[in-house]
Protein backbone atom coordinates (compact mmCIF):
# COMPACT_ATOMS: atom_id res chain seq x y z
CA UNK A 1 0.00 0.00 0.00
CA UNK A 2 1.44 3.30 -0.95
CA UNK A 3 1.79 6.25 1.47
CA UNK A 4 0.73 8.96 0.13
CA UNK A 5 3.78 12.09 1.01
CA UNK A 6 1.19 14.99 1.17
CA UNK A 7 -2.11 14.33 3.13
CA UNK A 8 -3.37 17.69 3.31
CA UNK A 9 -3.70 17.90 -0.95
CA UNK A 10 -7.38 18.16 -1.62
CA UNK A 11 -10.35 15.82 -2.51
CA UNK A 12 -9.97 15.65 -5.91
CA UNK A 13 -6.11 14.96 -6.06
CA UNK A 14 -6.74 11.92 -3.46
CA UNK A 15 -9.69 10.71 -5.69
CA UNK A 16 -6.88 11.39 -9.04
CA UNK A 17 -4.36 9.35 -6.58
CA UNK A 18 -6.89 6.36 -6.23
CA UNK A 19 -8.31 7.28 -2.97
CA UNK A 20 -11.67 7.85 -2.30
CA UNK A 21 -13.21 11.32 -2.05
CA UNK A 22 -14.78 11.08 1.59
CA UNK A 23 -17.16 13.89 1.49
CA UNK A 24 -18.17 13.05 -1.61
CA UNK A 25 -19.24 9.20 -0.19
CA UNK A 26 -20.65 11.35 2.71
CA UNK A 27 -23.11 13.56 0.85
CA UNK A 28 -24.17 10.45 -1.16
CA UNK A 29 -25.02 8.01 1.59
CA UNK A 30 -26.63 11.25 3.43
CA UNK A 31 -29.01 12.27 0.39
CA UNK A 32 -29.66 8.55 0.16
CA UNK A 33 -30.93 7.92 3.23
CA UNK A 34 -32.82 11.59 2.38
CA UNK A 35 -31.60 12.99 5.39
CA UNK A 36 -30.90 16.85 6.20
CA UNK A 37 -27.28 17.78 6.98
CA UNK A 38 -29.04 19.36 9.73
CA UNK A 39 -30.45 16.06 10.69
CA UNK A 40 -27.11 14.47 10.54
CA UNK A 41 -25.59 17.35 12.46
CA UNK A 42 -28.18 15.92 15.50
CA UNK A 43 -27.69 12.73 14.90
CA UNK A 44 -24.18 12.62 15.41
CA UNK A 45 -23.47 15.20 17.60
CA UNK A 46 -21.40 17.24 15.03
CA UNK A 47 -21.67 20.40 14.31
CA UNK A 48 -23.28 21.75 10.50
CA UNK A 49 -20.29 23.54 9.54
CA UNK A 50 -17.97 20.46 10.52
CA UNK A 51 -20.27 18.69 8.60
CA UNK A 52 -20.63 21.01 5.56
CA UNK A 53 -16.73 21.53 5.94
CA UNK A 54 -16.09 17.50 5.44
CA UNK A 55 -18.87 17.02 2.33
CA UNK A 56 -17.06 20.25 0.59
CA UNK A 57 -13.46 18.30 0.71
CA UNK A 58 -12.44 21.05 2.73
CA UNK A 59 -11.62 19.20 6.59
CA UNK A 60 -10.63 15.56 6.57
CA UNK A 61 -12.53 13.64 9.45
CA UNK A 62 -10.64 11.87 12.32
CA UNK A 63 -11.22 7.93 12.57
CA UNK A 64 -13.80 8.97 15.48
CA UNK A 65 -15.10 11.50 13.44
CA UNK A 66 -16.36 8.73 10.51
CA UNK A 67 -17.33 6.07 13.60
CA UNK A 68 -19.60 8.73 15.02
CA UNK A 69 -21.47 9.50 10.87
CA UNK A 70 -21.36 5.60 10.25
CA UNK A 71 -23.36 5.15 13.20
CA UNK A 72 -25.34 7.92 12.75
CA UNK A 73 -26.17 6.73 9.45
CA UNK A 74 -26.11 3.41 10.13
CA UNK A 75 -23.90 2.18 7.86
CA UNK A 76 -20.30 0.03 8.42
CA UNK A 77 -17.12 2.77 8.19
CA UNK A 78 -15.95 1.18 5.49
CA UNK A 79 -18.64 2.81 3.61
CA UNK A 80 -17.10 5.79 3.73
CA UNK A 81 -14.00 4.95 1.43
CA UNK A 82 -15.47 2.26 -0.81
CA UNK A 83 -16.37 2.57 -3.60
CA UNK A 84 -19.81 1.28 -5.58
CA UNK A 85 -19.08 -1.58 -6.82
CA UNK A 86 -21.27 -4.69 -7.60
CA UNK A 87 -22.01 -7.39 -4.48
CA UNK A 88 -19.94 -10.45 -4.50
CA UNK A 89 -19.39 -13.39 -2.76
CA UNK A 90 -15.42 -13.89 -2.90
CA UNK A 91 -13.26 -10.73 -2.80
CA UNK A 92 -9.98 -10.63 -3.90
CA UNK A 93 -7.43 -7.69 -3.60
CA UNK A 94 -4.07 -7.65 -5.07
CA UNK A 95 -1.52 -6.06 -3.24
CA UNK A 96 -1.30 -2.47 -3.13
CA UNK A 97 -4.67 -2.12 -5.15
CA UNK A 98 -6.65 -1.38 -1.76
CA UNK A 99 -8.49 1.86 -2.21
CA UNK A 100 -7.80 3.97 0.88
CA UNK A 101 -9.44 7.14 2.57
CA UNK A 102 -7.46 9.59 3.99
CA UNK A 103 -7.74 11.02 7.43
CA UNK A 104 -5.55 13.53 9.20
CA UNK A 105 -2.29 12.21 9.49
CA UNK A 106 -3.34 8.10 7.40
CA UNK A 107 -5.00 6.18 5.53
CA UNK A 108 -8.15 3.47 6.14
CA UNK A 109 -8.22 0.95 3.24
CA UNK A 110 -11.22 -1.66 2.84
CA UNK A 111 -9.77 -5.08 2.41
CA UNK A 112 -13.24 -6.65 1.08
CA UNK A 113 -15.36 -3.64 -0.64
CA UNK A 114 -18.64 -5.25 -2.14
CA UNK A 115 -18.75 -8.26 -0.20
CA UNK A 116 -22.47 -9.35 0.52
CA UNK A 117 -23.65 -9.80 3.98
CA UNK A 118 -20.66 -9.35 5.67
CA UNK A 119 -20.46 -9.34 9.74
CA UNK A 120 -17.11 -8.13 10.01
CA UNK A 121 -14.92 -5.34 8.56
CA UNK A 122 -11.09 -6.05 7.91
CA UNK A 123 -9.07 -2.85 7.08
CA UNK A 124 -5.77 -1.96 6.52
CA UNK A 125 -4.34 1.51 8.92
CA UNK A 126 -1.32 3.23 8.14
CA UNK A 127 -0.28 5.95 10.45
CA UNK A 128 2.45 8.24 9.59
CA UNK A 129 5.04 9.08 12.51
CA UNK A 130 3.55 10.57 15.46
CA UNK A 131 -0.17 10.06 14.13
CA UNK A 132 -2.89 8.67 16.19
CA UNK A 133 -6.53 8.17 15.54
CA UNK A 134 -8.10 11.62 16.96
CA UNK A 135 -8.45 13.83 19.72
CA UNK A 136 -11.17 11.88 20.98
CA UNK A 137 -11.59 7.76 21.90
CA UNK A 138 -13.11 5.58 19.50
CA UNK A 139 -16.39 3.35 21.02
CA UNK A 140 -18.61 1.08 18.90
CA UNK A 141 -20.52 -2.10 19.71
CA UNK A 142 -18.86 -5.27 18.86
CA UNK A 143 -15.54 -6.81 18.92
CA UNK A 144 -12.06 -5.67 17.16
CA UNK A 145 -8.94 -7.33 16.68
CA UNK A 146 -5.89 -5.65 15.75
CA UNK A 147 -2.42 -7.02 14.58
CA UNK A 148 1.11 -5.17 13.47
CA UNK A 149 2.07 -5.28 10.42
CA UNK A 150 4.92 -2.63 10.00
CA UNK A 151 6.51 -0.17 12.20
CA UNK A 152 5.13 0.35 16.28
CA UNK A 153 1.50 1.39 17.44
CA UNK A 154 0.84 1.96 20.83
CA UNK A 155 -2.79 0.68 21.33
CA UNK A 156 -4.92 2.29 24.77
CA UNK A 157 -7.64 0.64 25.76
CA UNK A 158 -9.84 1.04 28.85
CA UNK A 159 -6.52 3.51 29.78
CA UNK A 160 -4.06 -0.40 29.66
CA UNK A 161 -1.78 0.62 27.03
CA UNK A 162 -0.46 -2.28 24.76
CA UNK A 163 2.40 -1.87 22.42
CA UNK A 164 1.18 -3.57 18.93
CA UNK A 165 4.91 -4.47 17.22
CA UNK A 166 4.78 -6.58 13.87
CA UNK A 167 3.28 -9.90 14.35
CA UNK A 168 1.48 -8.57 17.88
CA UNK A 169 -1.90 -9.40 18.40
CA UNK A 170 -4.54 -7.34 20.05
CA UNK A 171 -8.71 -8.42 20.36
CA UNK A 172 -11.06 -6.68 22.86
CA UNK A 173 -14.72 -5.70 22.79
CA UNK A 174 -14.75 -2.32 21.33
CA UNK A 175 -17.49 -0.77 23.49
CA UNK A 176 -14.05 0.04 25.85
CA UNK A 177 -13.05 3.55 24.73
CA UNK A 178 -9.64 3.15 22.52
CA UNK A 179 -7.33 4.56 20.81
CA UNK A 180 -4.06 4.62 18.68
CA UNK A 181 -0.97 6.12 17.95
CA UNK A 182 2.43 5.79 16.23
CA UNK A 183 5.12 6.68 18.50
CA UNK A 184 7.89 6.21 15.73
CA UNK A 185 9.75 8.04 13.21
CA UNK A 186 8.76 5.90 10.44
CA UNK A 187 4.96 4.66 9.16
CA UNK A 188 3.35 1.99 10.95
CA UNK A 189 0.34 -0.39 9.88
CA UNK A 190 -1.65 -2.89 11.04
CA UNK A 191 -4.56 -4.97 10.50
CA UNK A 192 -8.04 -4.40 12.03
CA UNK A 193 -10.95 -6.50 12.01
CA UNK A 194 -14.00 -4.80 13.42
CA UNK A 195 -16.96 -7.23 14.46
CA UNK A 196 -19.88 -5.35 14.85
CA UNK A 197 -22.23 -6.70 16.22
CA UNK A 198 -25.11 -4.39 15.63
CA UNK A 199 -25.53 -0.97 13.44
CA UNK A 200 -28.27 0.83 14.51
CA UNK A 201 -27.79 4.10 16.65
CA UNK A 202 -30.16 2.93 19.43
CA UNK A 203 -27.69 -0.02 19.97
CA UNK A 204 -24.98 2.20 19.92
CA UNK A 205 -26.18 5.17 22.32
CA UNK A 206 -26.39 3.14 24.66
CA UNK A 207 -22.64 2.42 25.11
CA UNK A 208 -21.55 5.97 24.22
CA UNK A 209 -22.65 9.58 25.42
CA UNK A 210 -21.07 12.61 23.60
CA UNK A 211 -19.77 15.50 25.45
Amino acid sequence: MRIEEDLSSNAHAMTKRGHVDVGKRLRTLRERQRMSIRALAEASGLAVNTLSLIENGRTSPSVSTLQRLAVALQVPISAFFTPEVPQQRIVYTPAGQAIASIFPHGTLADLAPGFINRTLEPLLLTLNPGAGSGPEAIIHTGQEFVFGVNGQILYTVADQTYTINPGDSLLFEAVLPHRWHNPGSTPAQALLVLCPLELPRSAFERHMRYE
